[in-house]
């Protein structure tokens, strides 16, 4: 009888440690990288995020180093992040945007996305989906404005701005836009120059891709 409960409370102790590491270790993975201006080590940080953003480039087409560097502009690669919430004295006030999560998509465009790709399990702080997100949104752009999914700055604009606002021309005039736009393309240029010095290790890591290259 005692060797019986020893065992069961051992079992309960096994499972509250895994447990307690599980979510430590989900903790771990939701903080931002350590080094966002280099990509190799973002995604030495979360090896995941390259298979995601790999599928992402897969599916939709648009470079990895385009869609890491749309997610470090807009989030800084924060998983909850939200435009900072104006106050009126001691008074909080609305959101001038409902952007949230890595890619900071708005409401409209996310219900969108979801009709399109379905969207039960879908969430805006799961990087897998904010970067499918972001290659199904310049696909739509491609095939609206003809821009490739390689122009990381003309990207940007249309992304920021909406196909509408983009063809309206409006963002020529915004000096302060053309500022971030240009910022993502160098980002954008930096990221794919150091993915060509990592990217197979990471493309090669998993046991079953004996013919990687």
């Amino acid at each position: 009888m005692t060797a019986t409960r020893t065992v069961r409370a051992y079992r309960i102790v096994s499972c509250a440690l895994t447990a307690l590491c599980l979510i430590l270790l989900a903790g771990c993975a939701s903080n931002p990288p350590r080094h966002t201006d280099n990509l190799c080590k973002v995604f030495d940080q979360h090896p995941d995020w390259y298979d995601a953003a790999h599928d992402a480039q897969k599916r939709w087409g648009t470079p990895i180093h385009v869609l890491m560097a749309f997610i470090n502009r807009e989030s800084s690669f924060r998983k909850r992040a939200r435009p900072d919430r104006p106050w009126f004295l001691f008074i909080p006030l609305p959101r001038k945007s409902s952007a949230y999560g890595y890619a900071q998509i708005q409401d409209p465009a996310w219900e969108d996305y979801k009709k399109a790709n379905g969207g039960l399990f879908k969430s805006r702080t799961d990087m897998k989906d904010a970067l499918d997100f972001i290659g199904w949104y310049t696909d739509r752009i491609h095939r609206a404005l003809g821009i490739s999914k390689w122009d990381a700055k003309h990207l940007y604009l249309a992304y920021h701005e909406g196909i509408g606002g983009y063809r309206s021309g409006h963002w020529k005039r915004n000096r302060s836009l053309l500022r971030t736009a240009n910022g993502v393309a160098y980002r954008s240029r930096q990221y794919g120059a150091q993915l060509k010095r990592c990217a197979v290790r990471f493309r090669c890591r998993h046991w079953y891709q004996l013919f990687c290259h």
